[in-house]
């Protein structure tokens, strides 16, 4: 894979790490990530920054630990915004990071076809 999007060396290591659990792993994280966006856009919505800050936090970690560089960094400063208690900013950011994980999607399910043939 050679998409900037994607840490190409991360993904190899968790695919020898993983071995035939990789392509379920991808799913997993595909999963994970809807949900986290349902609370990064409800935290957002209710105003309610340090739970904002807590989700983008926890949305970060796990975009760079699948490699998910681009989405790593939008979910670090949504969390550094909201750390500063300063939501008028969010919601943009919020529907990069939305836009950019319909992106990463894309590049993960075809990761995983390309590892375990059709989902």
């Amino acid at each position: 894979m050679s998409d900037p999007r994607l840490d190409s060396a991360m993904l190899a290591t968790l695919q020898e790490v993983m071995e035939g659990d990789y392509p379920m792993l991808l799913d997993a994280f595909l999963n994970d990530s809807e949900e986290r966006l349902r609370m990064l856009q409800e935290t957002c919505a209710a105003g309610e920054a340090e739970p904002l800050r807590q989700a983008a936090h926890s949305f970060k970690g796990s975009c760079s630990n699948m490699g998910a560089v681009v989405l790593a960094d939008l979910c670090r400063q949504l969390e550094e915004l909201a750390g500063g208690e300063r939501l008028e900013g969010a919601p943009a950011l919020i529907e990069r990071i939305e836009r950019e994980f319909a992106i990463a999607r894309i590049l993960y399910r075809a990761e995983r076809q390309r590892h375990a043939g059709p989902v």
